[in-house]
């Protein structure tokens, strides 16, 4: 046997392997995820799996970071809009559609995972996704003040409580994705949250 016929194959999907760890740790956690569990699922030896991602801390890392990324995407892009109605509309929505993404090319939303997990292995992963939450937030905080300044919203209208709200209501669409509500209802919900807020906080026309 040379060599290179004992390592890593040189066909090895990191992207697929990042995907199957990422379901893995949707459905059991990181703690209640063992690393021959990983290498039996990814195909890899372990030895090879550690070669590849530096440790199971590091696959549940890359894992996070991967589709996490893609709220700061739908936060950057909503608070571009014009108009604070469709600004929150937007990150409520398509957040809803991020969360509930096709299985077969989306782990679900692995935000809960990282935040609850367990062990201090995954700090650095933790302080990650803290991180993204507050840009999100201040994002969103910035654009509603804006709006305020603008008259888009009442004169009155706690930016800082609004955010929150928002905040709250999409951390809540969250752990119900993770739950297994469809996508329907969880819109339903995101859409009905919109029309509550913007009703409650729309200048009067009068």
């Amino acid at each position: 046997m040379t060599e290179r016929s004992r390592g890593r194959p040189r066909a090895f999907d990191r992207d697929h392997a990042v995907l199957e760890a990422a379901r893995l740790f949707w459905r059991r956690g990181y703690s209640g995820t063992s690393t021959r569990t990983l290498s039996a699922t990814l195909g890899l030896s372990t030895s090879s799996l550690y070669a590849a991602f530096g440790s199971k801390a590091g696959l549940f890392e890359e894992a996070v970071r991967t589709y996490a990324e893609r709220y700061r995407e739908i936060y950057q892009q909503a608070v571009a809009e014009n108009d604070i109605q469709t600004v929150i509309e937007r990150i409520l929505t398509e957040s809803v559609h991020e969360f509930t993404q096709p299985t077969g090319t989306h782990p679900g939303c692995l935000i809960s995972s990282a935040v609850m997990t367990d062990s201090t292995s995954t700090l650095d992963t933790s302080a990650y996704v803290a991180e993204l939450h507050t840009s999100n937030e201040q994002a969103l905080l910035v654009r509603i003040q804006r709006a305020i300044q603008d008259g888009e919203l009442v004169a009155d209208t706690n930016a800082a409580v609004l955010t929150g709200l928002i905040q709250t209501v999409w951390h809540g669409l969250s752990a119900r994705s993770n739950v297994d509500t469809t996508r329907e209802d969880l819109l339903a919900t995101a859409q009905l949250a919109h029309q509550l807020i913007c009703r409650q906080l729309a200048p009067s026309m009068s």
